[in-house]
């Protein structure tokens, strides 16, 4: 688990005001104007609670509601957390088909809330291949989501490891089911309870969810929300759950949902909905956690430099999206705070 130590914590603190002072991005905004990246829409980085670079490119600006895409997924990851924390909901073992449908059994039935936020459930749901029979494509047609979902069929020759979990496999029907369950114990539809318990308190909104066609709210991404508005919601885990002196999210969850559980990539880890994996600047490896979507959304939290950076992009199913936001932290946002980091001797180097 990540945290922030007391020292640390210390050091932010008396370096404040220099932290508050603009970052130079200069030759940042020179290439994003060149094109040579595609559609960025904007760059935001907070350092200590303070804004220090807030840009807006393109069709990007203040007021614009970016489609993050599966970078909601995170929030809905919060909203659970919530839930289990004032008793809503029981606990991550949760078996939502003894919900939805009791009279399921075999490996379906043994399907946990665990198994959904980790994507390793035992499902044959994976986005990243077409074919797969639980497909986000073959959702959306469909007139009611929860249907298609709930009768995605078991994978062949599933297994779990000796921690308990199985393979990874991105399934945003398992994200949206998430959303589904929250919704039925709750009594509260998924989009008012994240909007009355997160975004109200965080300053946030309005926003628009996705819906299927009977009206059932997309938990599992395609949330257009503001990029500033995003800011505060990486701050928030950051503070490990604590907003305005309220505890917003048990801070027991924060540590949970970033707490590497199963590994998604060569190079990324998966906690609860939330991605963990080295960020890199010359000689420097950062450790950071970040919500990720399509078109090359990112929002990114680095304990060790107490930032949260914010990347809206419309690079929709490009396939150097991703590499593209990934250059903009590595190559243009990392080098900048490092050095303010250096200059104000927080430097551990």
């Amino acid at each position: 688990m990540i945290r922030l130590c007391a020292a640390l914590l210390t050091l932010l603190t008396l370096a404040t005001p220099s932290q508050a002072e603009p970052l130079d991005l200069t030759r940042l905004e020179t290439v994003l104007a060149s094109g040579k990246l595609g559609e960025v829409t904007s760059v935001i980085v907070e350092q200590g609670d303070a804004i220090r670079y807030e840009k807006y490119f393109g069709k990007g600006g203040p007021e614009k509601r970016n489609d993050i895409r599966s970078a909601a997924k995170s929030i809905t990851a919060l909203a659970i957390g919530q839930a289990i924390g004032d008793g809503t909901i029981g606990s991550v073992d949760d078996k939502p088909w003894a919900l939805f449908l009791p009279q399921t059994n075999g490996a379906k039935s043994e399907i946990t809330l665990r198994d959904l936020l980790t994507m390793s459930s035992a499902l044959d749901c994976n986005d990243w291949t077409p074919k797969s029979l639980g497909n986000e494509e073959k959702m959306y047609p469909k007139r009611v989501w929860r249907d298609f979902a709930l009768q995605i069929p078991v994978e062949k020759g599933y297994a779990r490891d000796y921690k308990g979990f199985g393979r990874f496999s991105y399934c945003t029907a398992g994200a949206f089911l998430l959303g589904q369950y929250l919704q039925e114990r709750s009594g509260t539809r998924f989009d008012q309870f994240v909007e009355q318990r997160l975004f109200a308190p965080l300053g946030i909104g309005p926003v628009k969810w996705k819906r299927s066609s009977s009206g059932e709210v997309q938990s599992g991404g395609q949330l257009e929300i503001r990029a500033r508005d995003l800011v505060p919601i990486g701050r928030l885990v950051l503070n490990r759950g604590m907003h305005d002196g309220k505890q917003l999210v048990p801070a027991a969850w924060i540590d949970e949902m970033l707490t590497p559980h199963v590994r998604a990539t060569a190079i990324d880890d998966y906690g609860y909905l939330w991605w963990l994996r080295a960020f890199r600047s010359g000689e420097r490896s950062l450790t950071g956690w970040y919500m990720s979507g399509n078109g090359g959304n990112k929002i990114v939290i680095l304990p060790e430099l107490d930032a949260v950076i914010v990347v809206t992009a419309t690079n929709y199913n490009k396939p150097d999206m991703h590499q593209i936001t990934t250059d903009i932290v590595e190559r243009a946002v990392l080098p900048a705070l490092l050095e303010t980091a250096k200059s104000d001797g927080l430097d551990g180097d």
